[in-house]
């Protein structure tokens, strides 16, 4: 046997012991998604330019918005059509796959982190349980009041749901049987609310409270009434609060508040939350929203009809972007690219 014919065979004989190949890295761009409340469009941002990349027609008043955790789909409710509408878009491309009827004036939906039900709050005291496979309505769950928003747990479990009006209370339901099992009583009309990660605390701002209330899941009791900090000027000026979110590394809360243009910050770190900083928006605020590793807020600012960036970190705006006709909803989304 002659050398090459040696090489060759050590070759053939080392090869399965070779390295696979290394698989392609895939590629991922963040969108930021703005629902214009007066218009009829989505803004389309792009987050790591801060720069608006386009529109999507979606139908009269867009309200609520939400995504799965694969956020391989948007939802977009649409309060301007009769009866309502829940409409599907696709992040890779920006455009309408699907539309379906709901209940009327759908406000801020939640969906399952695996994609499969969508709990949808309308005006007439449901809130609809959709079957997002077959796009039908699997369940209605009555709760008085006006369905406004909700919020789901980290592990998909539980879906918690808050009516506006005289119910002032959050219900919570088991999503595998789309039943109540709980609520959380405050001591006013609800409006924007929000979770920890841990499923622990609960967060919701409350009519006739520039601030929030935090409770105790477990125990259903609020443990805490927080005021926001305000100035004797401020105080003089009627507001409320609306918009709230937990940072993702759940050491801080945000909330808006909305005459007074302010974002306030809370410390969650200690035995009760404690303002730490108040950031002048230069509009009036509606809602917010963090990128996933929680450097920025994104902060919808009504009157102005822009979406303002914060640092998280110095607190100070460092971006302002064009949006639609008074946004409302905004929602930061991953998009696989390949």
């Amino acid at each position: 046997m002659n050398v090459r014919t040696i090489l060759a065979a050590a070759v053939v004989a080392l090869a399965p012991l070779a390295a696979p190949a290394a698989e392609p890295t895939a590629k991922v761009r963040q969108k930021l998604y703005v629902t214009n409340s007066t218009g009829d469009d989505v803004t389309i941002i792009d987050v790591a330019t801060n720069k608006p990349l386009g529109r999507i027609e979606v139908g009269p008043h867009p309200h609520g918005i939400a995504v799965p955790a694969a956020q391989n789909f948007i939802l977009v409710t649409i309060e301007g059509k009769k009866p309502g509408e829940l409409v599907w878009i696709d992040p890779k491309t920006d455009k309408v796959t699907d539309k379906m009827e709901v209940g009327p004036e759908p406000n801020q939906l939640a969906v399952t982190p695996d994609g499969k039900f969508a709990y949808v709050p309308c005006s007439n005291g449901y809130f609809e349980v959709i079957d997002l496979a077959t796009r039908k309505i699997v369940e209605r769950i009555h709760t008085g009041g006006r369905p406004h928003n909700t919020v789901c747990s980290a592990d998909g479990k539980h879906m918690y749901l808050a009516p506006m009006g005289d119910v002032k209370k959050v219900l919570i339901a088991d999503t595998s049987t789309h039943k109540v099992i709980g609520e959380i009583p405050f001591s006013n009309v609800v409006r924007p609310i929000a979770i920890s990660a841990d499923e622990k605390y609960f967060f919701a701002q409350v009519d006739g409270l520039v601030g929030f209330e935090m409770a105790d899941i477990a125990s259903r009791k609020v443990i805490h009434r927080v005021a926001d900090t305000l100035t004797d000027e401020q105080k003089s000026i009627p507001s409320r609060s609306h918009g709230i979110g937990v940072r993702p590394d759940q050491k801080e809360l945000w909330e808006c508040d909305l005459a007074h243009s302010m974002v306030h910050v809370f410390d969650l770190t200690g035995e009760e939350p404690k303002q730490v900083a108040a950031i002048p928006m230069g509009g009036h605020v509606y809602w917010l929203t963090f990128s996933p590793d929680g450097k920025f807020c994104y902060v919808s600012v009504l009157s102005k009809n822009e979406a303002a960036v914060v640092d998280t970190a110095t607190k100070e705006v460092v971006a302002r972007i064009p949006a639609g006709k008074e946004p409302k909803r905004l929602l930061a989304v991953t998009v696989a690219e390949r």
